[in-house]
């Protein structure tokens, strides 16, 4: 899977994210920056990445993801 990939997949399911997407082909590192985290704790904003890559996890296809949320400044 390309990083652009992935980052597309997050800004798919979380809209007016910012996505930075780095990684080798199966293990990513994204830097997601969102208002729809306001509110909500670490596990929270976690989950709500990981659903918008849930099947690509499921399948194999990603095997790794590593998420650093933030609100925007």
């Amino acid at each position: 899977m390309e990083t652009e990939a992935v980052a597309q997949l997050i800004r798919e399911g979380i809209p007016g994210a910012d996505v930075q997407v780095t990684g080798d082909g199966s293990h990513f590192e994204a830097i997601v920056i969102s208002d729809a985290f306001a509110g909500l704790t670490p596990i929270k904003r976690e989950r709500l990445v990981m659903e918008t890559v849930k099947e690509q996890v499921s399948s194999g296809t990603l095997h790794a993801l590593s998420i650093k949320t933030k609100m925007p400044a």
